[in-house]
């Protein structure tokens, strides 16, 4: 079981900031891909930006040149910090990670932080 807990939503005015963080835990033996998706009400999940093990980064066009994705391996915890926000970002962030605990695969989810963004 790998278990994720995502903190650092909030409500912001447009133009700020804010930083997302999820830790992983459980029995964890490789990470290929962590990444962090959004779904706005009344929306489909998507994908804002992920990262797999060799660091090359992958971001949806709405939040490139704003949003950072980063992780720390030691921690196993992924960053999103979103700069420049606009009302349209608002939505629920949800981490996902992929990897492997030795025995078999894993995709699991966060229990999801809400972003608001305000004009």
């Amino acid at each position: 079981q790998v278990q994720l807990v995502e903190s650092g939503g909030g409500s912001v005015q447009a133009g700020g900031s804010l930083r997302l963080s999820c830790a992983a835990s459980g029995s964890i033996f490789s990470i290929s891909v962590m990444g962090w998706y959004r779904q706005a009400p009344g929306q489909q999940r998507e994908l804002a930006a992920s990262i797999i093990n060799g660091g090359r980064t992958n971001y949806a066009d709405s939040v490139k040149g704003r949003f950072t994705i980063s992780r720390d391996h030691a921690k196993n915890t992924v960053y999103l910090q979103m700069n420049s926000l606009k009302p349209e970002d608002t939505a629920v962030y949800y981490c996902n990670l992929r990897g492997d605990t030795g025995r078999t695969t894993f995709n699991s989810w966060g229990q999801g932080t809400q972003v608001t963004v305000s004009s």
